[in-house]
């Protein structure tokens, strides 16, 4: 019975994040009835549209802002062999990214404080929460 099941789209995994947002009724309502209708296949889909659509009305500014605040755009990943180098030159990093800024797992706190600055993200920090906890005190 299972063999005619297809998947029209990949469940959100490690390229997403969950959020909650509170809605008043009719709102609600409004988004039910354009599902019901089929401009929308379900409730997300209302919701991640619209928001791509506040962010395109707004890429002028947007872009102007990642440029003023020298943002790095979209994915940076910071390994362990990264902060070792930075601390071995005697530099201290100022992370500044917009989208998912991530720090490798075998990273350890002590490495973390040698090693960063500052951390500001806009959108999503991955790293252990020894390290999150060590950064506490230079994350914006």
């Amino acid at each position: 019975m299972t063999d005619n099941v297809r998947f029209l789209r990949p469940k959100p995994g490690g390229d997403t994040e969950k959020i909650t947002i509170n809605l008043g009724y009719v709102d609600l309502g409004h988004i039910d009835l354009l599902v019901q209708d089929g401009f929308y296949s379900n409730r997300t889909d209302f919701i991640r549209t619209a928001i791509r659509n506040q962010i395109e009305r707004h890429a002028d500014a947007t872009k102007q802002s990642v440029i003023r605040r020298s943002l790095d755009l979209g994915l940076r990943h910071f390994s362990r062999e990264d902060l070792e180098a930075a601390r071995a030159a005697g530099e201290r990093l100022d992370i500044r990214v917009l989208g998912l800024a991530s720090i490798a797992a075998d990273v350890t706190p002590e490495l973390a404080q040698a090693a960063i600055a500052s951390i500001s993200v806009l959108g999503t920090l991955q790293a252990s929460a020894a390290v999150k906890a060590a950064l506490a005190d230079r994350t914006r």
